[in-house]
């Protein structure tokens, strides 16, 4: 292959589910990248119902066997837990990298140690997005030196945790200030509360660790977006980061921050400076 054609090669995608997060990446990417990025590819658990906006160009997939031969640089999974035991290995055989933003999935230390063992021997890599935080870098940077604690509290609107076992702890729909119903590690915010938690996750392994992270879960009816503030301590100094996050149109529970740190991290493979 000549410098040139390697140069016009476009990024082969795979997206493990389509819902809001996943349908809202490939819609930025195509307004941003219309020519550096193909999305070949979409699993899916039934491939005969109709679904909106799926590019012309993807091929629906229902099992991971399927991804065989797609040459596919990135497979992005958005689908929920499940999905991680279901593709991760057959992602990690047949793609460079396997995106997960299912992080509650590797509160399961057998399956997150499954992963790795299949990634080393394929040399492919489990990538963990930053999902509706940013600054993991720093954090990361200072657990290079013992940490003391590290405190992530997620704060949204009572409707954000609908659906939710909050709705078991409290009752959502007569909250009149803010409340906090859970306080516990990040490995049992994240098993107990996997579709509003997983960031916790992403928190706990770029600091001190699933079982000494610590999260404080709070439904605050003054809130209008999906807040998350972490503070953390240790021999580097101090840190304090809020993000104050736009939830997604079609989806309340997820920030619009997840998509954009998607599309961030599928453009960063192709950008000649890397930041």
């Amino acid at each position: 292959m000549s410098a040139s054609d390697s140069t016009a090669r476009r990024l082969r995608l795979c997206f493990v589910g389509w819902g809001a997060i996943a349908s809202r990446v490939a819609e930025l990417l195509a307004e941003r990248q219309p020519a550096s990025v193909e999305v070949v590819a979409v699993a899916v658990r039934d491939s005969s119902r109709e679904r909106a906006g799926i590019p012309s160009s993807a091929r629906l997939i229902v099992g991971p066997e399927e991804l065989a031969g797609l040459c596919i640089d990135m497979v992005i999974e958005a689908a929920g837990r499940p999905a991680i035991a279901i593709w991760g290995e057959a992602a990690l055989r047949h793609a460079g990298s396997f995106v997960v933003s299912s992080t509650s999935a590797f509160t399961d230390e057998a399956l997150l140690e499954r992963l790795i063992a299949v990634a080393l021997e394929n040399g492919s890599r489990i990538v963990v997005p930053p999902g509706a935080l940013g600054g993991m870098d720093a954090l990361a940077a200072a657990a290079v030196l013992p940490l003391d604690e590290v405190v992530h509290s997620i704060i949204k609107p009572p409707r954000a945790w609908q659906g939710t076992r909050a709705a078991e702890l409290v009752d959502l729909g007569a909250l009149s200030e803010r409340t906090v119903f859970f306080t516990g590690s990040a490995r049992q915010a994240a098993s107990e509360f996997p579709q509003n938690a997983n960031v916790a996750v992403i928190s706990a392994l770029s600091g001190i660790g699933l079982d000494r992270t610590r999260v404080e879960l709070v439904a605050d009816p003054a809130a209008s977006r999906n807040s998350h503030r972490l503070r953390a301590s240790g021999a580097f100094g101090r840190l304090d980061m809020l993000f104050e996050n736009e939830p997604l149109k079609t989806n309340p529970k997820s920030s619009e921050m997840t998509a954009l740190n998607l599309v961030r991290l599928v453009e960063s493979r192709l950008a000649p400076l890397a930041l």
